[in-house]
């Protein structure tokens, strides 16, 4: 049986030159042909000389045998990934994918990785052709160009589609949604307009179309695809609301919508996403929106959530203080108004927090340990009245852009001069006052000493 379940003519698992023995097996002769071409197509002259491609001891290369003991190629690998591994190079200057790829009908893994940079194409239509076959399909970082082809929704057995950082434009063609075995698609980083078609897979698990030029809004029909556990639409221009029906992606891991037009309110659904860790809505412009008292209430598993730079008026929830797991916390550029929750310093896990840029006051409720743990990784500044108690730590981090401005909250005492200048500091920052500062009080005592001098030098005149 296949992968897919089908019966297969093909045994045994795939095999490369390192396991096989000299028991009389031999590569299909119309394989091996087809692979010289591939390989010259590629600049990989030298495979010519190899007799035996499928017993050759070369790493981009896989076979598995039929019953006659007849070796077949069923994954083909051209680029290299690191230096730790070993598949052929490719010619970026004269590199072209051949069409004998056709040939290979037992191929399921096509990989090419670096290879047509700087010498672009349009992704072939013919490897629609690959249809019976092929289940894993990866051009990435190739340098191709034009549309993604309708044609590769002939791939229904395809299980993996990465076409990630391309120069593909136009639009998703909606044939794609013919995958109904697809279960990661990557299109990120490409130049891709138009909307997002209506992906319905029950057993699409991974979706990243991130760093393109799409509109329109998140289709409604994304909840169909349970199985989903990364969703990552950033970087794009869709409009319109996070629709609610999410509520039923309960195996998300990661959502991330930032850096697009979308506007509020948050949706109660989120709530319903008890396995999501990561949530990034950043540079929305939610425009005026509040965040619930109980809008995170239940997601146990959050650890990292990023809000920063969407309009956010309001108090902060306090709620967000009782996420256990939460490491990372971004709700700086916003409007919120009031303190910080008390309960922010129960955060035992959190190690990087920012509130710069908001309307806050009030007391920082944070221990020494709290602070030590973030140190230049927990940024206060511009607020509109924060204050420190004396035992936070946070008085040795002062000088530092990321807490300037955040005075002691003690009572001024006589002939403090810190004292002074904290008063002084929060008139400015709190009223809008008269700027007052450090150099004023110390031209003010300068101006009394000569006055008492003149005084004295005219009595003893």
């Amino acid at each position: 049986m296949s992968d897919s379940g089908v019966p297969s003519a093909l045994v045994n698992g795939p095999q490369t030159g390192f396991s096989m023995n000299n028991n009389g097996a031999r590569t299909d002769p119309a394989d091996q042909e087809a692979v010289y071409d591939i390989m010259r197509a590629t600049g990989n002259d030298w495979a010519t000389d190899i007799p035996d491609v499928c017993r050759g001891r070369w790493h981009g290369i896989e076979c598995m045998p039929d019953k006659d003991n007849v070796f077949h190629v069923v994954s083909l690998s051209f680029g290299a990934l690191s230096d730790d591994t070993a598949f052929p190079s490719c010619d970026p200057t004269r590199s072209y994918i051949s069409p004998s790829i056709t040939k290979l009908p037992h191929l399921r893994t096509l990989f090419f990785y670096r290879c047509l940079t700087h010498n672009p194409q349009p992704i072939p239509s013919f490897l629609g052709r690959l249809g019976p076959s092929l289940q894993t399909l990866v051009l990435r970082e190739n340098g191709h160009v034009g549309h993604v082809p309708t044609e590769l929704g002939n791939l229904t057995r395809l299980r993996v589609l990465d076409l990630h950082k391309n120069n593909l434009n136009g639009s998703i063609p909606v044939s794609l949604d013919r995958l109904t075995g697809l279960w990661s698609l990557d299109l990120s980083a490409n130049k891709l307009t138009g909307s997002i078609p209506g992906l319905t897979s029950p057993v699409l698990s991974i979706i990243d179309l991130s760093q393109n030029l799409l509109l329109g809004s998140i289709p409604s029909t994304i909840s169909t695809c349970r199985s989903l556990i990364k969703l990552d639409l950033s970087r794009n221009q869709l409009t319109g609301p996070i629709p609610e029906t999410i509520t039923g992606l309960k195996d998300l891991t990661l959502m991330d919508l930032g850096y697009n037009r979308l506007s509020g309110p948050l949706p109660s659904s989120l709530r319903s996403l008890v396995s999501l860790q990561a949530l990034i809505l950043k540079e929305n412009p939610m425009w005026s929106e509040t965040i619930p008292s109980d809008g995170f209430e239940g997601m146990k598993s959050l650890m990292i959530l990023v809000l920063s730079n969407m309009n956010l008026t309001g108090p902060i929830p306090s709620s967000l203080g009782y996420l256990p797991n939460l490491r990372v916390l971004h709700l700086d550029g916003n409007r919120f108004t009031g303190s910080i929750p008390a309960s922010f310093g129960e955060l035992r896990n959190l190690s990087e927090l920012r509130l710069n840029d908001n309307w806050l006051s009030g007391q920082v409720p944070f221990g020494r340990e709290m602070v030590w743990r973030m140190r230049r990784k927990l940024r206060l500044y511009n607020n509109t009245g924060l204050c420190y108690s004396a035992d936070s730590g946070l008085e040795d981090y002062l000088d530092s852009s990321f807490s300037s401005r955040i005075g002691s909250c003690e009572s001024p005492k006589s002939g403090s001069a810190k004292t002074i200048r904290h008063l002084f500091a929060s008139e400015m920052d709190m009223r809008g006052s008269e700027k007052v500062s450090a150099s004023s009080v110390h031209k003010f005592s300068v101006s009394v000493c000569l006055l008492l001098l003149t005084f004295l030098s005219l009595i003893l005149v």
